[in-house]
């Protein structure tokens, strides 16, 4: 049996080993990044792009479709492309409404280039390609994007492309011929004159999201084989002090990028335990500019300085948590005022607090809430009736948890026939649909503690999922379901009892908040990491599973069983005694 009660240091990441390299001096902000260091597999497809002897023309890039991250990709090109040695395009010349074309001969020509790195999160036909103008007699030509990017690389937002798919037609068509010919935007009129198509010699980056990109190679399904491909990480696995290091300069060259403040040395462990908290994980840490910018920009308004400390980052985290926590409050105050049934006291059979995750359309934070499960056992055929299901409001995943429950348990008894008992499950109080398996530990203890008529502690909730052996396994929005369950428990009185039940695999992903902290450390508060149901079982009920010398719960659930054999046994009657006994009743 393993059960692990965590101490506060467990609940969030551990900065301590950090504290010496944070009050080192900062980087200097004009020292060049070390990219390559944060991005290698970005950066090594880029460079393969660019190479002089690569053939390739299409790039993909996995990413965000925003412009920090075409911004980023783009400083990198202009950073490590080799200096151009020749002039692209040419000059155009009007007279007399004939348009000629001359060899390139400056770089200040509006249709001449030196191979320029050119990003766009959106574009448009004429911001694009250009057009022809006609004002009276007087015919000019305006340069596009094209233009400025000839000889070197475009990089372009894929949803831009997908939503016009002529424009990308047009471009692909113009980059394969490695050339630009002028088209008019409105096909009922011609161009008012006619002008010399344009050498061009062009790389394309396309920057989209996985569905973007899906999209994009079922229209382009051999060009997307050919291109070359490669993503931008999304997080940065902390696992030394170098490690960390390239996290800080990411965020000190982000922040003097955007003229933002910089966290001081007292204000990185705090950063840090948010950062985990939106990687869900204790030693990973995000590399999303957008990210990394609200943070700096949210708490710029409290500094006066060019470094914001701890103090004022605790204090805008405080206001954001209030600013959105408006809903939370509301179903919260449902529970205290019983109109959402969650007991913290007591014991009841049958009946265990799930945690639960809540997350609404349109509303910017996911938060917990308790939720009451109840099982109900009478003599049957066997059947485990899932109410949810039944009701068609329990989605597929659920039912398949559901499942692995009662494989489990019909394992572990060990019964040569059916069992002689019917359970019904539900989620009380739930009114919508209910997926996902992160409540089947918490159904195969309700129905464990249904079957054996013995009572669960309403004073602790637990969380988990659990395989057809009965292991734990981890599940997701721990740290809010945790949270829920505690500030519950905290409006009504913390009584020293209460806690919470986690898989052992989910305490890397935990990064609370300092309330629960310190009631944990003060020892009002507990959490339990359990690597299966059986390490759960004593902890909710007081009895264990299995064992020799003593009571447990595999034992009462089968002397249950073979009771309501037994009686079922004397109920029933060989078929002539069954009809002579129907006979003397009428």
């Amino acid at each position: 049996m393993t059960i692990n009660k965590l101490s506060w240091r467990a609940l969030v990441a551990d900065t301590d080993r950090y504290l010496e390299l944070f009050t080192q001096p900062q980087t200097d902000p004009d020292s060049p990044l070390d990219i390559q260091a944060i991005q290698p597999r970005l950066c090594f497809g880029l460079e393969q792009l660019i190479h002089p002897y690569s053939s390739s023309a299409f790039m993909l890039i996995r990413a965000p479709e925003e412009k920090d991250y075409l911004d980023t990709v783009a400083d990198y090109l202009r950073a490590n492309s080799p200096a151009a040695d020749q002039l692209f395009g040419g000059h155009y010349s009007i007279e007399n409404h004939t348009v000629t074309l001359h060899p390139a001969v400056s770089a200040e020509d509006p249709f001449t280039s030196k191979g320029e790195i050119v990003s766009a999160d959106w574009v448009e036909t004429e911001q694009l390609f250009g057009c022809v103008r006609q004002l009276g007699e007087k015919v000019t030509l305006q340069p596009g994007l094209i233009h400025q990017a000839n000889g070197g690389v475009l990089i372009l937002s894929l949803r831009a492309l997908l939503s016009q798919p002529l424009l990308w037609l047009r471009l692909k068509h113009m980059v394969e011929r490695n050339r630009f010919d002028w088209f008019s935007q409105d096909e009922t009129r011609p161009l008012p004159v006619s002008v010399p198509s344009l050498p061009l010699q062009l790389k394309v980056i396309l920057v989209g999201d996985r569905e973007s990109l899906a999209d994009f190679q079922e229209m382009e399904p051999e060009l997307s084989s050919l291109a070359i491909y490669s993503e931008f990480e999304d997080n940065l696995q902390i696992v030394d002090e170098e490690a960390m290091s390239l996290w800080q300069q990411w965020v000190l060259h982000i922040a003097a990028s955007h003229q933002l403040p910089a966290p001081d040395a007292s204000a990185w462990p705090i950063l840090i335990r948010e950062a985990t908290r939106y990687t869900q994980d204790q030693e990973t840490l995000p590399l999303y500019p957008s990210w990394i910018l609200r943070q700096l920009r949210e708490v710029s308004p409290l500094c006066d300085g060019e470094t914001f400390n701890a103090e004022q980052l605790a204090s805008m985290l405080e206001q954001r948590a209030w600013r959105e926590g408006f809903l939370a409050e509301r179903m919260q105050e449902e529970i205290l005022l019983d109109q959402i049934l969650v007991e913290t006291e007591g014991d009841r059979i049958g009946q265990i607090n799930a945690l639960s995750v809540i997350e609404f359309p349109g509303h910017p934070r996911a938060f917990g809430e308790p939720s009451r499960i109840s099982c109900v056992v009478h003599i049957g055929d066997g059947e485990f009736i899932d109410i949810e299901r039944k009701a068609e409001l329990g989605g597929n995943i659920h039912a398949k948890g559901m499942m692995i429950m009662q494989a489990f348990l019909m394992s572990e008894l060990q019964l040569e026939q059916q069992i002689p008992f019917s359970a019904s499950l539900t989620f009380e109080q739930s009114y919508s649909e209910v997926d996902g398996d992160s409540a089947s530990m918490a159904e195969l203890c309700a129905l464990i503690s249904a079957l054996a008529d013995v009572p669960v502690h309403q004073n602790i909730a637990i969380t988990g999922s659990v395989d057809q052996f009965g292991r734990a396994q981890p599940v997701g929005g721990l740290n809010e379901k945790i949270e829920g369950f505690f500030e519950i428990c905290q409006s009504r009185e913390l009584t020293g009892n209460q806690g919470v039940i986690i898989p052992s695999a989910n305490v890397r992903h935990l990064s609370l908040s300092q309330d629960l902290l310190d009631a944990v450390e003060n020892e009002q508060f507990f959490i339990w990491a359990v690597d299966d149901v059986m390490d759960a079982l004593p902890l909710l009920t007081g009895l264990p599973w299995d064992g020799e010398g003593q009571t447990t719960l595999i034992q009462t659930i089968q002397e249950r069983i073979a009771q309501a054999t037994q009686q079922e046994g004397r109920n029933r009657y060989p078929w002539p005694l069954g009809w002579l006994n129907w006979f003397n009743h009428n």
